[in-house]
């Protein structure tokens, strides 16, 4: 790394951006309003420790490859997170599935786990500096078989899976009591029906009473918030998903909760950027699982596309970095898993980053005065703006790999530790 030249490249951009009345330097400071979640299930294909070699399958998820260096162990997993922390600038949180907890060799049902199997993941985000959010795990499990959790008409299962997303709740307000930071409960469910159902509505009735139920608790706001999320569809789920964009959004609206925007979740001529502002005129927060779907909710590594950025800009442009929490869903087998989510990470920063260089106020001005034609002109122009200066300078300040350099980082790391796997 050539520091002299980086700072460099970093002035001559200072200056250009500057000519559109953008300043660099208040943009890396607010770079800092741009924490992510990581999601753990990247490191082991959404394998999870309940039991000693768990490998979860069905209900929508499902991870691709067999890349070597799997993490295996809780231990692995942390040593993993770490490596990837050390390669990102910034200040990140994690994201926990309930499926994570230090069991210690014990057989923990979902409808048991209590804080203190998930003591030792906060006493490591301590140690970290970070916060750290949650999941109820309401999938490949045997109660779970039919396809159909919170909204079963299996009574014994639908109570089952209410006390399991209660305890998860439960589970969160500790996180952020400990931590000292909000800790954001995301429910994701995978019901629905592979073939058309007669009783649609009956499906949404049950779904609607278990989340009443299992949230009827309230806990302090700084402590955890929760969140509901939706889904097109999945495999097994083609014809109908109880848990529709509809269905979730009237209920975040009614019941004051974070409605879940997953840019796999949706037709793929729909973009989450386009919903955030209309999601946001009628709820307080948003949460965001950002992903890269091709055809489908696919889980690919997210890289720095249109959709990406037009949600970035669309959260910059309006000043809605404290109203939207961003986390990241993805999960790919099939390369380097420490890569994967430092490529994905790095991605969305980028758009965040991209996204606070534009002069949104000139543009604005434009498109209000009919002045399309300026408005177009500058946007094409912006593309070719210095901004991989920035970036570069940025990462150099925050004693990260710039450049390509993290690519031999991880390829010493799989030397070192994931080969030995």
């Amino acid at each position: 790394m050539n520091k002299q030249r980086i700072q460099q490249a970093y002035q001559l951009a200072k200056e250009e951006y500057a000519e559109l009345g953008i300043s660099t330097d208040a943009v890396l400071e607010k770079m800092k309003e741009v924490v992510i979640s990581l999601h753990c299930w990247q490191t082991d294909d959404v394998g999870g420790f309940e039991t000693p070699d768990s490998s979860l399958s069905g209900g929508g998820i499902q991870a691709t490859g067999n890349y070597p260096g799997k993490a295996h162990t809780i231990q692995q997993v942390r040593a993993d997170l770490e490596k990837v922390l050390s390669l990102l600038p910034g200040k990140q949180r994690l994201n926990l599935h309930a499926i994570y907890g230090d069991f210690q060799g014990e057989r923990v049902d979902r409808n048991q786990i209590e804080p203190l199997h998930f003591q030792s993941w906060i006493d490591w985000c301590k140690k970290q500096g970070i916060g750290m959010d949650f999941n109820a795990s309401c999938f490949s499990h045997p109660r779970a078989a039919d396809g159909f959790t919170l909204s079963s008409k299996n009574e014994e299962n639908r109570r089952f899976w209410v006390e399991h997303v209660k305890r998860c709740r439960a589970i969160s307000a500790e996180i952020g009591k400990q931590l000292g930071s909000t800790c954001v409960h995301n429910i994701w469910i995978p019901d629905g029906s592979k073939d058309t159902p007669v009783d649609r509505n009956g499906y949404r009735v049950n779904l609607k009473k278990s989340l009443d139920e299992a949230l009827k608790v309230k806990y302090p706001g700084e402590w955890m918030k929760d969140a509901v999320e939706s889904k097109l569809f999945g495999i097994g789920v083609e014809s109908m998903t109880v848990g529709s964009h509809d269905f979730y959004l009237g209920y975040a609206i009614k019941n004051n909760t974070l409605i879940c925007l997953d840019n796999g979740h949706f037709h793929p001529t729909e973009q989450v950027g386009d919903k955030i502002s209309a999601c946001l005129q009628w709820v307080d927060e948003v949460l965001l699982h950002v992903t890269r779907p091709i055809r489908w909710d696919s889980d690919h590594v997210v890289t720095l596309n249109e959709d990406v950025q037009l949600i970035a800009a669309e959260i910059v442009r309006n000043n809605f970095l404290s109203r939207v929490k961003i986390g990241l869903d993805f999960f790919d087998a099939s390369i380097n898993r420490i890569g994967a989510y430092v490529i994905g990470t790095r991605a969305a920063q980028k758009a965040f980053m991209i996204a606070m260089l534009e002069p949104t106020e000139k543009l604005i001005q434009y498109e209000e005065a009919g002045q399309n034609f300026e408005r177009l002109a500058l946007l094409e122009e912006l593309k070719t703006k210095p901004f991989g200066a920035v970036w570069d300078y940025y990462c150099m300040t925050e004693n990260v790999p710039v450049g390509e350099a993290y690519i031999t980082e991880i390829q010493q790391y799989e030397k070192e530790v994931l080969a030995k796997r």
